[in-house]
């Protein structure tokens, strides 16, 4: 499962109704959730946030809270 699909269960967030709110497939969102080598895109994120009614900072900030710069 991807940091995306866990945001999903830890809100209770269902896919079909993200489906139908932001006609993102269902097939497309299961790869997103279940498919770690599937990449998210932007308006995908935004999109998804807007049908659970969140700002898109906060999902972006939790299913990437382990990305960090470089150590120099």
């Amino acid at each position: 499962m991807t940091e995306l699909g866990l945001y999903f269960v830890k809100k209770s967030i269902s896919k079909a109704a993200v489906s139908n709110r932001t006609g993102i497939s269902r097939s497309r969102l299961s790869e997103l959730t279940l498919n770690p080598s599937t990449h998210l895109r932007a308006k995908e994120l935004y999109l998804i946030a807007l049908a659970i009614d969140v700002d898109p900072c906060e999902v972006l900030k939790e299913i990437y809270r382990d990305i960090k710069l470089l150590e120099k």
